[in-house]
């Protein structure tokens, strides 16, 4: 699955304008992190209507739909390109590894959703043994959820970005899930208590999905961007396996109040590495496209480029003939940066 997103992405980067990525991007990692969701919420009543087996016929169908999709509506491109904004390069793994702003989002994604699946392992058979709700009944309990959740997270996304209050949002986010958590692990006697916690475990969740990438995208230096998202991609999905793998063990040894507890502890473990992080700063990022003069006196246009106030990052990569910039909007001025753009 990993892989297939990264091919997505690349793929995207192709198809699209530079000035138009960001939003492309924005939209492939919502739908990513929404597709979980639904698939948690669906999951119960495809068992309950195909089976189990069924559930993995429907996968392989759904393969073949993407396959199918993937050659009737989606246009070759024109261009193959190596992007280094999205495409890991191996020199640059030491960097983003040695890089603790980084690694504390690479870690971050890969304990949400690694407490994803750990949490949806036990939540089906709460709901079951503990609320008294059949199998067949889980999606109805599931959907309204999730709807409210994601009309609740809307305003903290805007306080967030908006507001300039990332960090405090992150942080409060993380704390939520682990509210949720312990909710789960002690006070989960009657099926309100166990929606409601299911409530501030999908806000909280949704809220980090959406805020993840942005944070990403803003502390990642520009020189190894493209090879800190792998990595991030990568986590992402190895979080998912190890969540599901740890929840069949610690249910086996410790039952379900054992996998809840558990989480509350990795979430403590996951504050503690996170409350140190810097606030990221509100940048914003532009592809210039160079002409062969520019390309021949690159270090003269990175001197002048950076002499504009505002700029607080530039690179240029000859094998794409571009310049990756990154800019403080509220600094910069736009009309300015446009002139120098297109005079090269």
């Amino acid at each position: 699955s990993g892989a297939i997103a990264a091919a997505i992405m690349a793929l995207t980067a192709d198809l699209t304008r530079d000035e138009q990525r960001t939003k492309a991007m924005a939209s492939i990692g919502i739908s990513i992190g929404l597709s979980f969701s639904v698939a948690l919420a669906t999951g119960a009543i495809l068992e309950h209507w195909i089976g189990l087996s069924g559930i993995f016929w429907a996968t392989g169908l759904l393969a073949l739909l993407g396959i199918g999709i993937l050659h009737l509506w989606v246009p070759s491109p024109k261009r193959l390109v190596t992007h280094t904004d999205l495409g890991p390069v191996p020199k640059q793994f030491g960097k983003v590894f040695g890089n603790k702003q980084i690694m504390r989002l690479v870690l971050s994604i890969m304990l949400l959703h690694l407490l994803l699946t750990t949490s949806f392992f036990a939540l089906p058979h709460v709901l079951q043994d503990v609320a008294g709700l059949d199998k067949s009944q889980h999606a109805m309990a599931y959907l309204p959820v999730l709807l409210l959740a994601f009309v609740t997270m809307v305003p903290f996304i805007i306080i967030a970005e908006k507001k300039r209050k990332m960090k405090s949002v992150f942080i409060s986010a993380i704390a939520v899930i682990g509210l949720a958590e312990l909710g789960w692990a002690f006070f989960a006697h009657s099926l309100t208590t166990i929606l409601i916690c299911l409530w501030l475990f999908f806000t909280a969740f949704n809220i980090l999905e959406a805020s993840l990438p942005s944070m990403m995208s803003k502390l990642s230096p520009l020189e190894n961007k493209g090879t800190a998202m792998g990595v991030y991609s990568s986590a992402q999905f190895i979080g998912a396996f190890i969540g599901g793998a740890m929840g069949g063990t610690l249910y086996g040894s410790f039952g379900l109040e054992g996998i809840f507890v558990a989480s509350v502890v990795l979430v403590v473990i996951w504050l503690l590495l996170v409350f140190p992080m810097q606030a990221p700063k509100h940048y914003s990022s532009k592809i210039i496209h160079l002409n062969d003069t520019s390309m021949q006196n690159s270090a003269q246009f990175i001197q002048e480029l950076r002499a504009i106030a505002g700029i607080k990052e530039a690179v240029v990569v000859p094998e794409e003939q571009v310049a990756y910039v990154k800019y403080s909007p509220d600094e910069i001025n736009m009309d300015e940066l446009e002139s120098f753009a297109s005079q090269h």
